[in-house]
């Protein structure tokens, strides 16, 4: 390229001039290509950016369902509850906030630290997340007038949820509290401050009972003002639901337990339907919906009465003289005659071991019937030991012992059948023909829930259909099983159970306006040895527990009564006036005042037994 250059050394402006075109040229060419990238490649997505700038999304929760007695009246309701909340990106000083938070709640800072930590990862730092709940009021109050000095900070209001019965219907609807960290990290639905059914009824029916929360798009200015706010789309309440529980009959027949710790089932034989559970000791619900103390929590935790136990299904007794209800199936289905009578004078001997009755001079001349009607020991342990145990153990476990019921309640224990296999495998022994001496009369190994009780006593009832035991009243009745026995052999032991109640040892619960049935059950709870002693005599955890299972019909009534009160000494005495009272609620008349007998009963004597087997009645 040539380029002219004149004496004094002057350059023409040429090439200057192609350089500074080149330069606008690549500029403009960059500019452009920044402008296809923001305005057409990416032109979308930042518009959605830039509409989020001005907008943001704000939950609105979903009300909890209700829960109502059998004729609507509320168990579980919902009240508004006064919140503290944080939303990050309007907090300039995090840290002092936190420990401002931390003063107002008395919390440690180090608590709310973690909380705000975890939330952070689940929701937008623009969304309030809830620190502190149901916070009240006289306290909110004094928080308010100090908020403006705290920017970020704001009071929100949510439901709490409230047990109008309290401790009467605890370990059925449970309760609910706030999630915890692993089931917040389980469920991408819930956030910090959220509250979900923790026991109960309110556990199992979670899903339904929580519902599902609406979302609100709100409009902001440069500074976080809110402008306008609009509904995404709503929330959806959760559903309601009626119980097949009655109020009243559940006070009638916590009172009846008095000071007991124990518990009470009553059921509709013909359709499952639970009108009644109740376990004692209990505890109030309404703790867990607000912050638990730790001194709360710790008397509940350690109270050796166990209040937060569901007595009628989590904890498992030796069925004691009930269990022979049972047994007496099993002799009719395997053929043995009614008729054919055994003779008890006082005990059994098994090899160099003798198996005692709880009557001390034994009760003569026994065929079926009259076993049921004055629980003799001797004729079970000798039907036993002609049976034995595989076909006690099979027939136990077709009548739904040794399996859970299916009731909609969390923790449901199976109890246990024992057998051969499961003592070689539990104990490392082989089984001996005490073991099943023990195991005929409710004892030995065998555990049962009372609400099993109740099952198999309302299959009695019922054509022979074990129903699974039922919470809400709207729901079809469902059959899990059907007891191996015909109509004649379970009519043989309701009239056995007819006759205990009109002149045996459930006479306690009979009734003049009624047609009655029941079998008392007096079970060891501890290996006292060969001395007989009166449960007053006896230190209370060694007292025997005290059972009956009953059932009643007046009218077009029928209902089956299962009472178990720990400890308390004898079935006809002790359990047999609890359910006494809760027949009369049923019935809406007194219950007629307990007949006196010459006969001795099985809470007055403590019977030495080998084997372990203990006192049935």
């Amino acid at each position: 390229m040539h380029i002219e250059v004149d004496s004094d050394g002057y350059q023409s402006p040429r090439a200057g001039g192609i350089f500074l075109f080149s330069l606008v040229a690549f500029l403009f060419l960059l500019f452009v290509f920044r402008f296809w990238y923001l305005q057409i490649l990416n032109g979308e997505d930042f518009a959605q950016q830039a509409q989020a700038n001005r907008t943001r999304e704000e939950q609105v929760y979903a009300t909890r369902g209700l829960l109502q007695d059998m004729h609507g009246r509320l168990l579980a309701d919902n009240r508004p509850a006064l919140c503290l909340a944080l939303v990050p990106d309007d907090c300039p000083d995090i840290p002092a906030t936190l420990a401002q938070v931390a003063q107002w709640a008395d919390l440690p800072l180090s608590v709310l630290a973690s909380r705000l930590q975890l939330d952070t990862r689940k929701i937008k730092p623009f969304e309030p997340q809830v620190l502190v709940s149901d916070i009240p009021f006289e306290q909110m109050v004094l928080i308010e007038k100090q908020l403006f000095q705290w920017p970020g900070l704001s009071i929100v209001a949510r439901q709490r949820r409230f047990y109008p019965e309290g401790e009467l219907f605890a370990h059925v609807l449970g309760y609910v509290a706030e999630a915890n960290e692993a089931e917040m990290e389980a469920d991408p639905d819930l956030r910090l401050g959220d509250v979900i059914g923790k026991s109960g009824l309110e556990l199992v029916m979670e899903n339904p009972l929580r519902g599902a929360n609406g979302l609100n798009r709100v409009e902001i200015d440069v500074l976080g003002r809110q402008l306008s706010k609009t509904q995404k789309y709503p929330p959806k309440a959760g559903d309601n639901y009626m119980l097949s529980l009655d109020i009243d009959l559940q006070k009638a027949a916590t009172a009846a337990l008095e000071d007991h710790s124990g518990c009470i089932v009553v059921m509709e034989p013909e359709t499952g339907k639970v009108r009644a559970l109740v376990t004692r000791p209990s505890y109030d619900n309404n703790l867990f919906t607000t912050r638990l103390s730790p001194e709360d929590w710790g008397m509940l935790r350690d109270n050796p009465e166990h209040p937060l136990y569901n007595r009628v299904i989590q904890s498992v007794y030796p069925p004691g003289s009930v269990w022979k209800l049972m047994m007496a199936g099993l002799f009719l289905s395997e053929g043995i005659n009614p008729k054919e009578t055994v003779y008890c004078g006082g005990s059994f001997k098994m090899g160099n071991r003798s198996f005692r009755c709880w009557r001390a001079g034994g009760h003569g001349t026994v065929d079926m019937k009259r076993s049921l009607v004055e629980s003799c020991d001797v004729y079970y342990y000798s039907m036993a030991d002609r049976v034995g145990i595989d076909k006690i153990e099979r027939f136990a476990k077709s009548c739904g012992f040794g399996s859970k019921t299916g009731i909609d309640l969390p923790h449901e224990r199976t109890g246990l059948v024992p057998g051969k296999a499961w003592k070689l495998a539990a104990v490392k022994e082989p089984w001996q023909k005490g073991d099943t001496l023990n195991v005929s009369i409710g004892q030995g190994a065998t555990l049962v829930t009372p609400v099993q009780i109740a099952v198999y006593v309302s299959a009695l009832l019922n054509g022979g259909k074990l129903h699974k035991p039922l919470l809400l009243e709207n729901e079809p009745p469902e059959v899990t099983g059907l007891l191996p026995l015909d109509q004649k052999q379970m009519d043989f032991i309701l009239d056995g159970m007819h006759e205990t109640a009109a002149s045996g040892t459930a006479r306690v619960i009979n009734r003049p306006d009624a047609t009655m049935g029941g079998k008392t059950g007096t079970a060891q709870a501890v290996r006292i040895g060969d001395v007989r002693l009166r449960a007053a005599q006896m230190a209370y955890l060694h007292r025997d527990h005290a059972w009956i299972a009953t059932w009643g019909k007046k009218d077009d009534k029928t209902y089956v009564v299962v009472v178990m009160v720990e400890h308390g000494g004898g079935g006809s005495s002790t359990a047999g006036p609890v359910c006494a009272k809760v027949y009369s609620a049923l019935f809406d008349e007194k219950a007629p005042e307990p007949g006196s007998s010459e006969k001795p009963s099985a809470e007055n004597v403590s019977a030495p037994q080998g084997q372990a087997a203990g006192r049935s009645d």
